[in-house]
Protein backbone atom coordinates (compact mmCIF):
# COMPACT_ATOMS: atom_id res chain seq x y z
CA UNK A 1 0.00 0.00 0.00
CA UNK A 2 1.25 3.48 -0.88
CA UNK A 3 1.74 5.78 2.09
CA UNK A 4 -0.66 8.35 0.70
CA UNK A 5 -3.52 5.89 0.22
CA UNK A 6 -6.37 5.75 2.76
CA UNK A 7 -5.83 3.39 5.67
CA UNK A 8 -7.81 0.15 5.60
CA UNK A 9 -11.16 0.18 7.35
CA UNK A 10 -11.20 -0.97 10.94
CA UNK A 11 -13.83 -3.07 12.64
CA UNK A 12 -16.32 -0.91 14.48
CA UNK A 13 -19.33 -1.45 16.68
CA UNK A 14 -22.28 0.92 16.68
CA UNK A 15 -24.51 1.14 19.74
CA UNK A 16 -27.97 2.61 19.34
CA UNK A 17 -28.52 5.50 21.72
CA UNK A 18 -31.89 6.95 22.68
CA UNK A 19 -31.03 10.56 23.34
CA UNK A 20 -33.12 12.76 25.64
CA UNK A 21 -32.66 15.86 23.48
CA UNK A 22 -30.90 16.51 20.20
CA UNK A 23 -30.22 20.26 19.91
CA UNK A 24 -27.26 21.39 22.03
CA UNK A 25 -27.14 25.05 22.99
CA UNK A 26 -23.88 26.99 22.94
CA UNK A 27 -23.00 30.24 24.66
CA UNK A 28 -19.31 30.41 23.72
CA UNK A 29 -18.48 33.95 22.53
CA UNK A 30 -15.94 32.76 19.95
CA UNK A 31 -18.16 30.25 18.14
CA UNK A 32 -20.54 31.60 15.47
CA UNK A 33 -23.54 29.42 16.25
CA UNK A 34 -25.96 29.02 19.14
CA UNK A 35 -27.26 25.56 18.29
CA UNK A 36 -25.69 22.32 17.11
CA UNK A 37 -26.60 18.70 16.48
CA UNK A 38 -24.25 15.73 16.74
CA UNK A 39 -26.04 12.57 15.56
CA UNK A 40 -23.06 10.37 16.45
CA UNK A 41 -20.55 9.93 19.26
CA UNK A 42 -17.06 8.88 18.24
CA UNK A 43 -15.69 9.07 14.70
CA UNK A 44 -14.24 6.51 12.31
CA UNK A 45 -11.96 9.01 10.58
CA UNK A 46 -9.40 8.50 13.35
CA UNK A 47 -7.88 12.01 13.12
CA UNK A 48 -4.95 12.21 15.51
CA UNK A 49 -5.72 15.81 16.45
CA UNK A 50 -9.48 15.53 17.09
CA UNK A 51 -10.41 17.72 20.06
CA UNK A 52 -13.58 15.63 20.58
CA UNK A 53 -11.63 12.52 21.60
CA UNK A 54 -11.68 13.29 25.36
CA UNK A 55 -15.50 13.23 25.28
CA UNK A 56 -15.38 9.42 25.08
CA UNK A 57 -13.96 9.39 28.59
CA UNK A 58 -17.39 10.47 29.85
CA UNK A 59 -18.65 7.13 28.53
CA UNK A 60 -15.87 5.30 30.42
CA UNK A 61 -14.21 4.53 27.08
CA UNK A 62 -10.76 5.50 25.86
CA UNK A 63 -10.22 8.63 23.75
CA UNK A 64 -7.88 6.52 21.61
CA UNK A 65 -8.97 3.39 19.78
CA UNK A 66 -12.39 3.28 21.49
CA UNK A 67 -13.21 6.72 20.08
CA UNK A 68 -12.58 5.38 16.57
CA UNK A 69 -14.20 1.97 16.92
CA UNK A 70 -16.91 2.12 19.61
CA UNK A 71 -19.45 4.44 18.09
CA UNK A 72 -22.89 5.58 19.16
CA UNK A 73 -25.80 6.49 16.88
CA UNK A 74 -28.63 8.65 18.22
CA UNK A 75 -31.33 6.75 16.41
CA UNK A 76 -34.16 8.96 17.66
CA UNK A 77 -32.46 12.15 16.41
CA UNK A 78 -35.07 12.95 13.75
CA UNK A 79 -37.97 12.26 16.12
CA UNK A 80 -36.48 14.55 18.78
CA UNK A 81 -35.64 17.28 16.27
CA UNK A 82 -39.18 17.37 14.91
CA UNK A 83 -40.57 17.70 18.44
CA UNK A 84 -38.07 20.38 19.49
CA UNK A 85 -38.65 22.50 16.38
CA UNK A 86 -42.41 22.24 16.86
CA UNK A 87 -42.36 23.41 20.48
CA UNK A 88 -43.99 26.79 21.10
CA UNK A 89 -40.91 28.25 22.77
CA UNK A 90 -38.49 27.39 19.98
CA UNK A 91 -36.41 30.33 18.68
CA UNK A 92 -34.87 30.03 15.23
CA UNK A 93 -31.13 30.34 14.68
CA UNK A 94 -28.84 28.34 12.35
CA UNK A 95 -28.06 24.82 13.53
CA UNK A 96 -24.50 23.55 13.10
CA UNK A 97 -24.00 19.94 12.01
CA UNK A 98 -20.54 18.49 12.61
CA UNK A 99 -19.49 20.69 15.51
CA UNK A 100 -18.08 17.74 17.47
CA UNK A 101 -17.67 14.63 15.32
CA UNK A 102 -18.14 14.44 11.56
CA UNK A 103 -21.82 14.02 10.74
CA UNK A 104 -20.83 12.38 7.42
CA UNK A 105 -18.42 9.81 8.83
CA UNK A 106 -18.64 6.35 7.14
CA UNK A 107 -21.40 4.92 9.37
CA UNK A 108 -23.72 7.61 8.01
CA UNK A 109 -23.97 5.52 4.83
CA UNK A 110 -25.94 2.91 6.76
CA UNK A 111 -27.67 4.89 9.51
CA UNK A 112 -28.57 8.02 7.49
CA UNK A 113 -29.19 10.08 10.62
CA UNK A 114 -27.71 13.22 9.07
CA UNK A 115 -29.89 12.69 6.03
CA UNK A 116 -32.99 12.38 8.22
CA UNK A 117 -32.08 15.59 10.06
CA UNK A 118 -31.58 17.48 6.79
CA UNK A 119 -34.92 16.25 5.48
CA UNK A 120 -36.68 17.83 8.44
CA UNK A 121 -34.70 21.07 8.22
CA UNK A 122 -35.46 21.30 4.50
CA UNK A 123 -39.15 20.57 5.11
CA UNK A 124 -39.54 23.44 7.57
CA UNK A 125 -36.97 25.71 5.87
CA UNK A 126 -34.67 25.93 8.84
CA UNK A 127 -31.14 27.34 8.31
CA UNK A 128 -28.18 24.99 8.84
CA UNK A 129 -24.39 25.09 8.61
CA UNK A 130 -22.23 22.01 8.10
CA UNK A 131 -18.55 21.26 8.67
CA UNK A 132 -17.22 18.01 7.20
CA UNK A 133 -14.18 16.38 5.64
CA UNK A 134 -16.26 13.67 3.96
CA UNK A 135 -17.28 13.37 0.31
CA UNK A 136 -20.45 11.60 1.46
CA UNK A 137 -22.12 15.00 1.73
CA UNK A 138 -22.48 14.89 -2.07
CA UNK A 139 -25.19 12.26 -1.58
CA UNK A 140 -27.46 14.95 -0.13
CA UNK A 141 -27.15 17.51 -2.90
CA UNK A 142 -30.83 16.98 -3.71
CA UNK A 143 -31.60 18.60 -0.34
CA UNK A 144 -28.69 21.00 -0.06
CA UNK A 145 -28.97 22.62 -3.49
CA UNK A 146 -32.56 23.90 -3.04
CA UNK A 147 -31.68 25.06 0.48
CA UNK A 148 -28.67 26.88 -0.92
CA UNK A 149 -30.84 28.81 -3.37
CA UNK A 150 -32.97 29.97 -0.42
CA UNK A 151 -29.95 31.02 1.68
CA UNK A 152 -30.69 28.25 4.18
CA UNK A 153 -27.38 26.38 4.17
CA UNK A 154 -23.64 26.93 4.15
CA UNK A 155 -21.03 24.15 4.05
CA UNK A 156 -17.40 24.30 5.16
CA UNK A 157 -15.08 21.54 3.99
CA UNK A 158 -12.14 20.93 6.32
CA UNK A 159 -8.69 20.55 4.73
CA UNK A 160 -5.63 20.59 6.99
CA UNK A 161 -2.99 20.14 4.29
CA UNK A 162 -2.54 19.27 0.63
CA UNK A 163 0.35 16.93 1.44
CA UNK A 164 -1.19 13.49 0.87
CA UNK A 165 1.35 11.64 3.02
CA UNK A 166 0.90 13.97 5.99
CA UNK A 167 -2.89 13.89 5.52
CA UNK A 168 -3.02 10.10 5.58
CA UNK A 169 -1.01 9.98 8.80
CA UNK A 170 -3.11 12.70 10.42
CA UNK A 171 -6.51 11.52 9.17
CA UNK A 172 -6.09 7.83 8.28
CA UNK A 173 -9.67 7.06 7.21
CA UNK A 174 -10.80 10.45 5.91
CA UNK A 175 -11.10 11.47 2.26
CA UNK A 176 -7.89 12.60 0.59
CA UNK A 177 -7.23 16.35 0.23
CA UNK A 178 -7.89 16.13 -3.53
CA UNK A 179 -11.20 14.35 -2.95
CA UNK A 180 -12.25 17.13 -0.61
CA UNK A 181 -11.42 19.73 -3.23
CA UNK A 182 -13.64 17.74 -5.61
CA UNK A 183 -16.38 17.93 -2.97
CA UNK A 184 -16.04 21.72 -2.77
CA UNK A 185 -16.36 21.80 -6.55
CA UNK A 186 -19.45 19.60 -6.55
CA UNK A 187 -21.17 21.62 -3.83
CA UNK A 188 -20.32 24.97 -5.38
CA UNK A 189 -21.38 23.84 -8.85
CA UNK A 190 -24.76 22.82 -7.41
CA UNK A 191 -25.26 26.29 -5.93
CA UNK A 192 -24.45 25.41 -2.31
CA UNK A 193 -22.49 28.24 -0.62
CA UNK A 194 -19.22 26.55 0.30
CA UNK A 195 -16.06 27.52 2.16
CA UNK A 196 -12.84 25.87 3.25
CA UNK A 197 -11.75 25.42 6.86
CA UNK A 198 -7.97 25.05 7.05
CA UNK A 199 -7.86 23.06 10.26
CA UNK A 200 -6.04 22.37 12.30
CA UNK A 201 -2.91 24.29 11.44
CA UNK A 202 -0.04 22.39 13.08
CA UNK A 203 3.19 24.40 13.35
CA UNK A 204 6.21 23.01 11.50
CA UNK A 205 3.99 20.34 9.95
CA UNK A 206 0.93 21.60 8.05
CA UNK A 207 1.48 25.36 8.08
CA UNK A 208 3.60 25.17 4.93
CA UNK A 209 0.55 24.54 2.73
CA UNK A 210 -1.81 27.23 4.08
CA UNK A 211 -1.66 29.40 0.97
CA UNK A 212 -1.88 26.38 -1.33
CA UNK A 213 -5.02 25.10 0.42
CA UNK A 214 -6.72 28.50 0.17
CA UNK A 215 -5.75 28.87 -3.50
CA UNK A 216 -6.89 25.35 -4.43
CA UNK A 217 -10.16 25.71 -2.53
CA UNK A 218 -10.85 29.02 -4.25
CA UNK A 219 -10.18 27.45 -7.65
CA UNK A 220 -12.68 24.70 -6.74
CA UNK A 221 -15.38 27.26 -5.93
CA UNK A 222 -15.01 28.04 -2.23
CA UNK A 223 -16.09 31.58 -1.49
CA UNK A 224 -14.89 31.78 2.11
CA UNK A 225 -11.93 30.56 4.13
CA UNK A 226 -11.15 30.25 7.81
CA UNK A 227 -8.70 28.39 10.03
CA UNK A 228 -8.10 27.10 13.52
CA UNK A 229 -4.85 26.20 15.24
CA UNK A 230 -4.16 22.82 16.80
CA UNK A 231 -5.97 22.37 20.12
CA UNK A 232 -4.82 19.76 22.64
CA UNK A 233 -7.33 19.49 25.50
CA UNK A 234 -7.13 16.99 28.33
CA UNK A 235 -6.12 13.46 27.33
CA UNK A 236 -5.43 14.52 23.75
CA UNK A 237 -2.14 16.16 24.77
CA UNK A 238 -0.41 12.90 25.57
CA UNK A 239 -1.92 11.09 22.59
CA UNK A 240 -0.74 13.72 20.13
CA UNK A 241 2.75 13.69 21.58
CA UNK A 242 2.85 9.92 21.05
CA UNK A 243 1.63 10.37 17.48
CA UNK A 244 4.39 12.91 16.78
CA UNK A 245 7.03 10.63 18.31
CA UNK A 246 5.86 7.79 16.07
CA UNK A 247 5.53 9.62 12.75
CA UNK A 248 7.82 12.64 13.07
CA UNK A 249 10.36 11.89 15.84
CA UNK A 250 12.96 14.36 14.58
CA UNK A 251 10.39 17.16 14.39
CA UNK A 252 8.32 16.39 17.51
CA UNK A 253 10.14 18.64 20.00
CA UNK A 254 10.12 21.56 17.55
CA UNK A 255 6.38 21.21 16.89
CA UNK A 256 5.52 21.13 20.58
CA UNK A 257 7.87 24.03 21.35
CA UNK A 258 5.95 26.26 18.94
CA UNK A 259 2.61 24.95 20.26
CA UNK A 260 3.60 25.96 23.80
CA UNK A 261 4.80 29.34 22.55
CA UNK A 262 1.34 29.95 21.03
CA UNK A 263 -0.42 28.70 24.16
CA UNK A 264 1.28 30.79 26.82
CA UNK A 265 3.82 28.14 27.79
CA UNK A 266 1.28 25.31 28.00
CA UNK A 267 0.22 22.55 25.64
CA UNK A 268 -3.29 23.96 25.52
CA UNK A 269 -5.07 27.26 26.03
CA UNK A 270 -8.79 26.77 26.80
CA UNK A 271 -9.61 30.48 26.97
CA UNK A 272 -12.24 31.99 24.70
CA UNK A 273 -10.99 33.97 21.67
CA UNK A 274 -7.36 32.81 21.98
CA UNK A 275 -8.06 29.04 21.93
CA UNK A 276 -8.78 29.03 18.19
CA UNK A 277 -6.06 31.36 16.94
CA UNK A 278 -3.38 31.41 19.65
CA UNK A 279 -1.03 34.16 20.85
CA UNK A 280 2.57 35.13 20.25
CA UNK A 281 4.79 35.67 17.21
CA UNK A 282 4.01 32.44 15.39
CA UNK A 283 0.26 32.87 15.86
CA UNK A 284 0.49 36.44 14.55
CA UNK A 285 2.46 35.23 11.53
CA UNK A 286 -0.22 32.62 10.74
CA UNK A 287 -2.93 35.24 11.13
CA UNK A 288 -1.15 37.62 8.72
CA UNK A 289 -0.43 34.88 6.17
CA UNK A 290 -4.03 33.70 6.21
CA UNK A 291 -5.41 37.21 5.89
CA UNK A 292 -3.17 37.85 2.90
CA UNK A 293 -4.17 34.56 1.25
CA UNK A 294 -7.87 35.34 1.67
CA UNK A 295 -7.45 38.88 0.36
CA UNK A 296 -5.53 37.64 -2.67
CA UNK A 297 -8.50 35.50 -3.71
CA UNK A 298 -11.29 37.77 -2.47
CA UNK A 299 -12.58 35.20 0.04
CA UNK A 300 -14.73 36.04 3.04
CA UNK A 301 -14.08 35.14 6.66
CA UNK A 302 -17.23 33.33 7.79
CA UNK A 303 -16.71 30.99 10.72
CA UNK A 304 -15.49 33.75 13.05
CA UNK A 305 -18.73 35.66 12.55
CA UNK A 306 -22.43 34.95 12.79
CA UNK A 307 -23.30 33.33 9.49
CA UNK A 308 -26.09 35.29 7.81
CA UNK A 309 -28.65 32.69 6.77
CA UNK A 310 -32.38 33.28 6.32
CA UNK A 311 -34.28 32.63 9.55
CA UNK A 312 -37.53 34.21 8.32
CA UNK A 313 -38.71 31.24 6.25
CA UNK A 314 -38.98 28.82 9.16
CA UNK A 315 -42.30 27.13 9.83
CA UNK A 316 -42.74 24.49 12.53
CA UNK A 317 -42.72 20.92 11.22
CA UNK A 318 -45.72 18.67 11.17
CA UNK A 319 -46.32 16.56 14.27
CA UNK A 320 -48.42 13.42 13.83
CA UNK A 321 -49.49 14.55 10.36
CA UNK A 322 -50.83 17.93 11.55
CA UNK A 323 -49.09 21.29 11.09
CA UNK A 324 -48.68 23.62 14.05
CA UNK A 325 -51.09 26.55 14.04
CA UNK A 326 -48.82 28.91 15.99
Amino acid sequence: MREDEPAPEIETTVTEERARSIIARNKSPDIPFDQSINPYRGCEHGCSYCYARPSHSHLELSPGLDFETKLFAKTNAAELLRAELASRGYKVSPIMLGANTDCYQPIERKWKLTRQILEILAECEHPVTIVTKSALIERDLDLLAPMGRKNLVEVHVSIATLDRVVARRLEPRAASPQRRLDTIRALSSAGVPTGVLVAPIIPALTDTTIEAVVEAAHAAGARSADYTLLRLPNELKGMFREWLATHYPQRADHVMSIVRDMRGGRDNDPNFHSRMSGKGNFAELIRARFALARKRHGMELRLRERIDLDCTRFRPPAIGGQMQLF
